[in-house]
């Protein structure tokens, strides 16, 4: 059951957190047999095998990084690395803020610092490996709703009443803050669009359903990051038409520093056409 401190924070030792991928699972005496998020052809079980930790354990090693990104957005990332060590981004507008993407630490010093920047209101996660600890962050913040796209339902290990699932190509949910379904890594994978963001030109939030790359002029679409498998055409063409109607400037990736800017659409667009004429064998 879960049980709350008076920082509004889940004291919980039994709620096993997979560390290669950094997911969270209901609360169990022992560990799980097995992490299936892991076990799918788009992550990996590492050598070693399977193991768990919980964030009572995290306590003792970990911290999280609090950094602004732009105006309105504050980037948080857990130090040192921990599973695949993204980057959640918590974006403020007039109606309340979001944290799109998610990490699995959470403590009360982050609780605390969320809270003077104006809370969470509500939570939209891109896909499945940033799940994490949506539920925990959810409780410490009143029970903000968390948005998925039903597509990915199957990849929700720890289910709760606070996840609001739709059906829908995009969904608005706060005035200028739209969800977009894009499919492609995993067939709910979504995007998130911020009209305001970018000194109002636009910004798109995109975890690694289009993932900044090395050479920060482009992105790249991938099924499996970790084990190199490719996406197809028809794919990539579907979450470049998925973003063509909203204007960006900028497109933050989901890790610090992964950002493109500026004109940031056109990029998508050249990436795209880069990585299909490669598919295609029509390279140089």
């Amino acid at each position: 059951m879960d049980r709350l401190n008076d920082q509004g924070i889940t004291d919980l030792a039994t709620n096993f957190i997979c560390t290669t991928c950094g997911t969270e699972y209901p609360d169990t005496d022992t560990p799980p047999a097995n992490c299936p998020i892991c076990e799918d052809d788009r992550q990996y079980v590492p050598p070693q095998g399977q193991q768990w930790t919980t964030l009572v354990v995290m306590q003792e090693t970990y911290r999280n990084h609090l950094t602004a990104v732009e105006p309105g957005v504050t980037g948080i990332a857990t130090e040192p690395h921990f599973a695949i060590g993204q980057q959640a981004h918590l974006i403020e507008t007039p109606a309340g803020n979001v944290l799109w993407d998610c990490i699995s630490y959470l403590d009360k010093e982050t609780a605390r610092e969320v809270r003077r920047r104006g809370g969470i209101q509500a939570i939209a996660i891109s896909h499945a490996h940033f799940y994490t600890t949506m539920v925990e962050w959810s409780r410490a913040f009143d029970n903000a709703p968390i948005y998925l796209h039903r597509d990915n339902q199957p990849w929700v290990m720890r289910p709760d009443g606070v996840i609001q699932y739709f059906d829908r190509d995009t969904l608005e949910i706060m005035p200028g803050v739209t969800l977009i379904r894009c499919g492609g890594h995993f067939p709910g994978s979504m995007a998130l669009h911020w009209a305001a963001g970018a000194g109002g030109k636009g910004a798109l939030f995109t975890g690694d359903t289009l993932q900044v790359v090395s050479d920060r002029r482009y992105v790249s679409f991938m099924y499996s990051y970790p084990n190199q498998i490719p996406l197809d055409a028809a794919a990539i063409r579907r979450i470049v038409e998925a973003v063509e109607p909203y204007p960006f400037d900028v497109l933050y990736g989901g890790w610090t520093g992964r950002v493109v800017a500026p004109d940031a659409k056109e990029a998508v667009r050249r990436s795209a056409e880069r990585y299909i004429a490669h598919l295609e064998g029509r390279s140089a």
